[in-house]
């Protein structure tokens, strides 16, 4: 039957990109989950008050925990109102008594948002960063296994000086680690409200002398932060920082796919996404071993990036409240659930990553003779030489017309003995040799390994 509905379903996320553990906190039925657990917190308050008996909350409580998402559902195509439906559902559970506690002083927004805040926070907190955590470990161990491998960096798409693959995967653990805390802070920045329909606290001020102290408390047994000031909403911006940092953290990783969709081509060939034996790459080419696992991650960041837009685009409500952000929020759960697909599809990958060494250092001979521009400009200018950059630069272009290498059109010259005699033998060494010439890429690596490592262990 979970066959028939998946292939029944309108959305890909649902039948490609779907993450198990996520719907305990983003599916439709968690989300009637977590606003009757709202309904319930509103009744346990009033019972500490002392306005509602234990029996009749205990009521209340455990028929907002058999509500389910069908029921609500059935009950709002007669309301047309889907807190109202969740409401009577509720109602319809409990003796007469109690039905006059149920979502009493609350608007919709009070239970929406709050609950929104909650679903959010705990699926990024209860899955999606461990599941940051899972790649960022990845990283740091191919960061750690490939600090030495030496490869040519490149700039505008061509090579340009000396580094080492482990070095340039240490640039993205910096970047994920970064976005993995952002994202931890966003997360519990969420904030919830109990502020009534226009934040005024209009409805529990006739009950309370201090409804400020009933929010906190509806709101202390959520465990969740009230916003300091609401209007029928919670201020926008909690909410659009935290798709914010989802969309950035997805750009990360969509980063990295580029470049190592980029390292594929045939024709560079210095890494490759693992492929399984009876893995199709083309319908036409038998022979295509194509990066689709780089390229689909980059597709979904397509997808939805442009969701950041939207996220500020909510942040506009006319005065205490319109209904222009109630359809594009409900795609937020979304978001949350392709890009964390796509985190674990990388992990994955990058577990499995082939690191061609040999055609690394292959690619980087191609240029080696000629890299030497920069620490030979460096040291010409160090040691005295009045306008070294531009005489390197015509040399660079005497060597290109003549076909020769740099280092043998430079070691001719007369002009600029005097200045190499200067260089000490290690500083010839990294300007003549060019696989010398990587700066710290290796050691940088292994620092940034273990900051990171040491900054999750606090942390996490």
């Amino acid at each position: 039957m979970k066959e028939e509905i998946d292939f029944l379903a309108f959305s890909p996320t649902d039948y490609r990109y779907a993450v198990d553990e996520l719907r305990y906190y983003l599916s439709e039925e968690a989300f009637v989950e977590y606003k009757a657990k709202v309904e319930a917190a509103v009744a346990r308050v009033f019972e500490k008050e002392g306005s509602l008996s234990k029996e009749l909350c205990d009521e209340i409580v455990e028929a907002a925990s058999k509500v389910n998402a069908a029921e609500v559902y059935e009950e709002e195509k007669r309301t047309k109102h889907d807190i109202r439906a969740l409401v009577n559902v509720i109602r319809n559970k409990v003796r007469d008594e109690a039905k006059p506690f149920v979502h009493l002083s609350a608007t919709s927004y009070d239970v929406v948002d709050t609950a929104n805040a909650l679903r959010y926070r705990d699926a990024v907190m209860k899955v999606i960063i461990p599941d940051m955590l899972g790649l960022e470990r990845a990283w740091i161990a191919l960061a750690r296994r490939e600090k030495d491998s030496l490869q040519i960096g490149r700039t505008h798409g061509q090579h340009a000086e000396p580094i080492t693959f482990g070095f340039a995967i240490a640039q993205y653990v910096n970047r994920w680690c970064s976005q993995i805390l952002r994202v931890k802070e966003a997360s519990e920045n969420l904030v919830g409200k109990f502020s009534g329909a226009v934040g005024a606290y209009n409805a529990t001020s006739l009950i309370f002398n201090d409804p400020e102290e009933f929010e906190r408390e509806v709101l202390t047994l959520l465990e969740i932060k009230p916003a300091r000031v609401s209007t029928q909403i919670v201020p926008p911006e909690p909410m659009s920082d935290f798709v914010h940092s989802i969309i950035s953290s997805f750009s990360v990783v969509a980063n990295f796919c580029d470049d190592m969709r980029h390292l594929q081509r045939i024709e560079i060939g210095e890494v490759m996404e693992s492929v399984a034996e009876e893995q199709v790459g083309s319908s036409t080419m038998p022979h295509k071993r194509n990066p689709i696992g780089f390229e689909g991650v980059k597709s979904l960041w397509k997808k939805f990036m442009p969701q950041a837009i939207t996220a500020h685009l909510d942040q506009i409500s006319e005065h205490q409240r319109d209904l222009t952000n109630s359809a594009s929020q409900r795609y937020t759960q979304e978001l949350l659930v392709v890009f964390d697909y796509c985190v674990r599809r990388l992990r994955r990958i990058s577990e499995r990553l082939v690191v061609d060494r040999e055609r690394m250092r292959k690619n980087f001979m191609i240029s080696k003779d000629n890299i030497i521009a920069e620490p030979l400009y460096i040291l010409l200018s160090y040691y005295g030489h009045p306008d070294a950059h531009e005489y390197v630069r015509k040399k660079s272009f005497q060597a290109y017309t003549e076909s020769k290498s740099l280092r043998a059109v430079v070691e001719c010259d007369e002009e600029i003995k005097s200045y190499l005699q200067k260089f000490s033998r290690e500083q010839k060494e990294k300007v003549f040799d060019a696989e010398k010439y990587i700066g710290i890429a290796a050691e940088k690596a292994e620092r940034v390994a273990d900051y990171w490592e040491g900054v999750f262990k606090t942390n996490f």
